[in-house]
């Protein structure tokens, strides 16, 4: 992997918004890896290396939706950023909630940034573009 790419973990339980995801990626030919997982209780498990996901890389970053089956989001945004050795991955909550509870939840709980999912699909390909830029060319990530 090249120093400017990293991996990604994309925490998301609806299909289609996977495969736009993917399709974003291969659309803007980000070359960063991208993983995905679909509950609350995988996430966990591939960040901690539990279970089937002993050999998984640390991501760089974390898309993570809010409404997810076996633990929520927010749950697991919680427990990301009380843990010191997970907590200095960026975490960008990618969800189509709107309510100004879950977006000031989300940033209680140290997310690095709220993203609505916007329906269409080009704005939706642009968006994952625009996060990809920002966090792997932008900004500065700890190793």
């Amino acid at each position: 992997m090249a120093p400017d790419e990293i991996d990604v973990l994309l925490v998301e339980d609806d299909e289609g918004d996977v495969l736009m995801t993917r399709e974003a990626f291969e659309h803007h030919k980000l070359r960063n890896t991208l993983h995905v997982v679909s509950d609350g209780v995988e996430a966990l498990e591939f960040l901690r290396r539990e279970g089937s996901y002993t050999d998984a890389p640390r991501p760089g970053l974390i898309l993570l939706d809010l409404n997810l089956p076996r633990k929520d989001g927010r749950q697991v945004l919680e427990e990301i950023k009380s843990d010191e050795t997970l907590r200095a991955i960026p975490v960008v909550v990618l969800t189509t909630s709107q309510a100004e509870e879950d977006i000031l939840r989300s940033y209680d709980l140290h997310a690095n940034a709220y993203v609505a999912k916007p329906v269409d699909f080009e704005r939706f390909i642009d968006i994952i573009r625009q996060i990809d830029d920002f966090f792997v060319s932008v900004v500065k990530l700890p190793r």
